[in-house]
């Protein structure tokens, strides 16, 4: 069995091999990713289902809701213009829903 190797700090900052996150962790803006990403992923796994339309829909619009929160903190404008247009295509579609 092999022994479990302690790497310092300063190795680790001067390493190329250890992935290191290009964004910070812990703070707010990586909190609502998270959460961010979650509500998008569970917009898509029940996508398609008869009847979930509106839950599809609602958790997708609270994803990408959050999402262009995020990208705003980043100042990211692709993101921004990403997760705008979605968010106005995804409230065009519920609009719709609830009309007919």
């Amino acid at each position: 069995m092999s022994e479990k190797q302690v790497v310092n700090k300063q190795d680790f900052e001067k390493s190329n091999r250890w992935f290191k996150s290009a964004t910070p962790k812990q703070t707010t803006d990586w909190y609502v990713k998270w959460v961010a990403s979650s509500f998008v992923l569970m917009g898509m796994s029940i996508r398609g289902l008869e009847g979930l339309q509106l839950y599809d829909l609602t958790f997708s619009m609270l994803g990408v809701l959050l999402w262009l929160w995020v990208s705003i903190i980043w100042n990211d404008r692709a993101l921004i213009i990403l997760n705008a247009a979605g968010f106005m295509f995804l409230a065009k579609n519920m609009i719709t829903t609830w009309l007919v």
